[in-house]
């Protein structure tokens, strides 16, 4: 049974940095990504990172601040520095078998298998 765990979330202010970690169970992948989700808002791309080559793409709105990465056994992590209020939301772990192209790994539909979210508030 594959399982998507994510942890780290919080609240912290801005500035501050925080690590979001996602525990990956069942299967392996070729390509893993964190999403978001404010309130009322649609679910957005964050990051992606390719295992294959270690490709790793992000979000206009977090390059610079945020960079995913994985540990030994594939999970990935992502650590969030210079925080902003506009950063709070869930953030989502997203995992997918196939390989996506550098376009459609920014979205939903590209990814089979997700976590239940880990939610990051950020105080101005």
């Amino acid at each position: 049974q594959v399982q998507l765990v994510e942890s780290g979330g919080g609240l912290v202010q801005t500035g501050d940095s925080l690590r979001l970690s996602c525990a990956v169970s069942g299967r392996t992948f070729s390509t893993m990504a964190w999403f978001r989700q404010a309130l009322g808002k649609e679910r957005e791309f964050v990051a992606a990172i390719r295992w294959s080559d270690d490709m790793k793409y992000y979000a206009d709105s977090v390059k610079g601040r945020f960079t995913i990465s994985g540990d030994n056994a594939k999970n990935p992590v992502l650590q969030m520095s210079n925080v902003k209020h506009e950063d709070t939301a869930v953030y989502y772990c997203a995992a997918t078998v196939w390989v996506p192209t550098s376009s459609t790994m920014r979205t939903t539909t590209a990814y089979d298998f997700w976590g239940r979210g880990t939610q990051v508030t950020v105080s101005s």
